[in-house]
């Protein structure tokens, strides 16, 4: 314990790190911290609270990097307002003190986080749907509503955009992998609590699978398809979806069948070694929220009176292999390689805890939050061209006070053994405590980080990424080069041949329809690529095959001529659809984008066909090689043939 009056140099747990600045090269370098004793320096002598050893201004200069990045971690700290770090800070490394990860970022601002009603009226006090969708796709939606704008139409996301640009994709949260923030990055439907198919039959039935919608927000995460995806919310995968091509069975058994990589604990994420569009990830750890790290006295009328108490270890707690630096080193590791990629990470339960007006809880999450921004950090400073961006969603109730409060307050000791009173103000005991509309941090390292300095607003988020990145906001030009061919060009009535599609790297499914009316269903497109096996009819005569991208409507068209007695005949090379247009070349400004700023495309938002239609799963899902990957086929009843 610090002797009250005496300042120490940082000091930080279980393999924690202290950033420091080094002019040379421009990077921000970590050394291993050591727990210091207390330095003998005054805080009441003249500059003895100071924080700054020297001039920081060419170390400032030198983290300006004016390259592109590779990757782009974007990290959140749900409900993380000032306060809420302001007070993990204070009673887990005193006033003095600095969170290694969090408090080491170079590059500062701070950023609005309002959203709009339904009729585009400001909201001052928003909540998590709506703030991570602004980030997610650089445009204000309405409380509750999952990157959709005021009119319901879907929104391209960061993560969507970086997997059609071909980079790799990941999402982690401590939360439900359903919950608003990893949500937003791949679900687009009006009410963030559509979590299954269940629930959105009832509550959002216009966007239900049945009803010719996208399907639940699990449904949705299924068809985005990241590469790697970690969390909680395994209870909703035991639904069973309603509709579609999956109708009867499981979510869980979906995902299997369309070759995710499922794992529900630490061992069997130890044992995964890569994670791709052939094989994604899906790990699933609890059924609902991860329990929290550390627990202690709930907030109560009086509180600050009470004798101060110490945060202890929640035994609840999952094994440290499932620990938030542990899951966000898994992810990199996993996502590392030649394309790059775009990896969002939610420590989701520093907000759940202020809204229980539980310190404990809230300042053991932001601990946990601060190790995964430690890890990303290190890989930033190890690559040097990865952009690391820490934020919130939105501010929240938690404040230091100097005296107990008339409402709830919590008395903890701290590391420096005093008193910390943390008071909550907006709910009275037993309710929950309410967001506030206060401007959050934003801090970052990297290429593009100064783009987060000075005042920004939560949509720009979404273009400082995307811009680091040099992503392709326009899906449909990332189609546009889209092909489709036939392995054979003649054949005889009732046999099999196959139907192949590449380049389609603005879709993630594509549908097919062979003849007048025969529904081949939807393939989920890998890499580029999906295919299907298709039956000749009985009929002599030319028969086409039609294929159309899902998400951005692209059309492409198979003929093969089916004759009797004929004996297979390989197809001529690959024929791209007449109605596509030339994809820009890497770094051409599409047309669509043409006479806006460098860095700021914004192009109009992600098309969407509105959903799979409804038919009864008649066959089981089968896979086939083709375009050197394990292609997922996906299949609807009254087929001619078979996948």
């Amino acid at each position: 314990m610090k002797t009250p009056g005496t300042r120490a140099r940082p000091r930080a747990a279980a393999a924690l790190v202290v950033a420091t600045f080094v002019a040379a090269g421009g990077l921000l370098t970590a050394a291993p911290a050591s727990a210091e004793e207390p330095s003998g320096e005054s805080y009441t002598e003249n500059g003895g609270a100071a924080r700054n050893d020297d001039d920081r201004a060419q170390a400032l200069r030198d983290s300006i990097l004016d390259s592109d990045a590779k990757n782009v971690i974007v990290i959140i700290g749900d409900g993380m307002g000032d306060s809420e770090i302001t007070v993990a800070r204070n009673y887990a490394e005193g006033a003095g003190g600095e969170l290694a990860g969090i408090d080491a970022l170079p590059l500062t601002g701070s950023y609005t986080t309002w959203s709009v009603t339904e009729d585009g009226a400001v909201d001052y006090a928003s909540e998590s749907a709506s703030t991570a969708s602004a980030w997610s796709t650089g445009t204000k939606a309405v409380d509750g509503s999952l990157s959709v704008d005021v009119n319901g139409t879907p929104q391209a996301t960061l993560l969507e955009l970086a997997k059609a640009n071909g980079l790799k994709t990941g999402n982690v949260s401590t939360a439900e992998i359903q919950d608003a923030t990893p949500a937003a990055e791949y679900a687009h439907i009006s009410k963030r609590g559509c979590y299954g198919p269940e629930e959105t039959s009832i509550d959002c039935a216009d966007e239900a699978l049945e009803n010719g919608g996208l399907g639940s927000v699990s449904e949705q995460l299924l068809d985005a398809r990241p590469d790697v995806t970690l969390g909680g919310g395994s209870a909703t995968f035991d639904q069973v979806a309603a509709a579609g091509q999956w109708e009867g069975l499981s979510l869980f058994d979906q995902a299997e069948a369309r070759g995710y990589q499922l794992v529900r604990d630490a061992a069997e994420l130890d044992a995964v070694v890569a994670a791709d569009q052939t094989s994604p990830v899906l790990g699933l750890f609890t059924e609902g929220n991860f329990p929290v790290r550390w627990q202690g006295p709930e907030a109560a009328v009086g509180g600050g009176d009470l004798e101060p108490q110490s945060c202890t270890e929640n035994p609840e707690r999952l094994e440290s292999g499932l620990s938030l630096g542990s899951l966000t080193s898994k992810a990199i590791d996993l996502l590392d390689g030649e394309d790059g990629f775009f990896l969002q990470v939610e420590g989701a339960s520093i907000d759940k805890r202020d809204h229980a007006a539980d310190a404990c809880g809230q300042i053991g999450e932001t601990v946990d939050l601060d190790e995964a921004v430690q890890v990303a950090l290190s890989y930033a400073q190890e690559q040097g061209d990865t952009l690391v961006v820490v934020t919130a969603d939105h501010a929240h109730t938690s404040q230091i006070v100097g005296s107990t409060p008339p409402g709830l307050s919590a008395n903890l000791l701290t590391e420096e053994g005093q008193n910390l009173i943390v008071s909550y103000g907006t709910a009275v005991e037993g309710e929950s405590q309410q967001h506030t509309g206060s401007q959050v941090r934003i801090a970052a390292y990297g290429p593009g980080a100064a783009n987060v300095v000075g005042l920004t607003d939560q949509t720009d988020l979404f273009f400082t990424a995307s811009g680091a990145l040099s992503l392709n906001r326009d899906a449909a030009a990332l189609s546009a080069s889209g092909t489709a061919s036939a392995d054979v060009a003649r054949i005889a009535p009732g046999e099999e041949f196959t139907v192949s599609v590449a380049d389609l790297y603005g879709d993630r499914q594509v549908a097919a329809v062979a003849g007048a009316e025969t529904d081949l269903g939807e393939a989920d497109i890998i890499d580029g690529a999906a295919s299907f096996t298709v039956t000749a009819p009985d009929e002599p005569g030319s028969f086409t095959v039609a294929l159309t991208g899902t998400q951005t409507g692209t059309a492409l068209a198979v003929e093969v001529d089916v004759a009797d007695g004929a004996a297979p005949a390989p197809a001529p090379s690959e024929t791209p659809t007449p109605e596509a247009t030339e994809a820009p070349s890497p770094g051409e400004t599409p047309e669509s984008e043409a006479g806006l700023p460098p860095g700021d495309s914004r192009t109009p938002p992600l098309n969407s066909t509105g959903g799979t239609v409804s038919f009864v799963l008649a066959g089981a899902a089968l896979t086939a090689l083709a375009a050197g990957g394990l292609l997922t086929l996906r299949r609807r009843g009254g087929l001619a043939g078979k996948l």
